[in-house]
C-alpha cells in the first residue's frame, strides 16, 4: 500500500466516523420530544454509544497505521537482508583468496619470476573485486587491529594468550576475519585475546554520553 493509498483510505475512515456521528445527531435532534423520565433514562444510552463508535474507530485506525508501518519495516528488511544467506556462503570464497596469497612464502615470490608475479596479481586483483562486489552490497569486514579493545558483540575470542606486554581484554592477533551485512553481524572475527597485562582501554562513552 502506499502512502497516496493509505492517506486516501484514512481520511475516509475519519469523514465516515464524522458523518455517523452527525447522522446520529441529527436523528436524535428531529426525533419528537420524549417524557422527561424516558429521555433521562435513553440519552446517556445514545452518548455512550457514540462515544463508543468513535473510539472503535480510533482504535481502527491506529490499528491501520501500526500495520502499515510493519510492512514498511518488512520491505525494508527484506531488501537490506535479501542476500543473507549467499553472502555467508561467499564468505569462504574471500577466506581462501586470502589463504591463497598468505600461503605462497617470500622466497618463492621472489624466485618464481615474471609468471609467479602475475599469478599473485591475479590473485589480489580477484580478492579486491570480490569485496568490492560485498561492498556494493552493505557487506563491510570487521577487521580489529593489534591493540584493539575485545568486543563481544563483533569479535569471537578462541585464546587468551598471556605475557604479551599488551593492556589485558584487547586483541592479539586476527585469525578469521568478520563480516557484517547492513547492521547485522554476519560472522564474528576469530581473535586471539591478550591475558594478565595492563588493565585494557576504558569505555567511558556512556560518561561522556551523561
Amino acid at each position: 500500500m502506499t502512502d497516496d493509498n493509505y492517506s486516501s483510505e484514512k481520511a475516509a475512515l475519519k469523514k465516515a466516523a464524522d458523518d455517523i456521528l452527525k447522522n446520529a445527531a441529527a436523528e436524535d435532534a428531529a426525533s419528537p420530544p420524549e417524557e422527561p423520565s424516558q429521555a433521562e433514562d435513553t440519552a446517556p444510552d445514545a452518548g455512550a454509544m457514540m462515544e463508543d463508535l468513535r473510539d472503535k474507530l480510533m482504535r481502527a485506525l491506529a490499528d491501520a497505521e501500526n500495520t502499515r508501518r510493519r510492512a514498511e519495516r518488512d520491505k525494508d528488511d527484506a531488501y537490506k537482508y535479501a542476500n543473507t544467506r549467499f553472502a555467508r556462503d561467499l564468505l569462504s570464497v574471500a577466506d581462501n583468496f586470502r589463504r591463497a596469497f598468505e600461503s605462497i612464502g617470500s622466497e618463492t615470490q621472489e624466485g618464481g619470476g615474471e609468471a609467479m608475479q602475475n599469478f599473485l596479481d591475479g590473485i589480489a586483483i580477484t580478492e579486491r573485486e570480490l569485496l568490492s562486489v560485498f561492498d556494493k552490497h552493505g557487506i563491510k569486514a570487521v577487521a580489529p587491529a593489534q591493540g584493539d579493545k575485545f568486543d563481544p558483540n563483533v569479535h569471537q575470542a578462541i585464546a587468551e594468550v598471556p605475557g604479551t606486554d599488551q593492556p589485558n581484554g584487547t586483541i592479539f592477533q586476527v585469525t578469521q576475519v568478520g563480516y557484517t551485512i547492513e547492521d547485522r553481524l554476519l560472522r564474528p572475527a576469530m581473535v586471539l585475546v591478550a591475558k594478565g597485562g595492563a588493565p585494557g582501554p576504558v569505555d567511558t562513552s556512556d560518561q561522556n554520553d551523561a
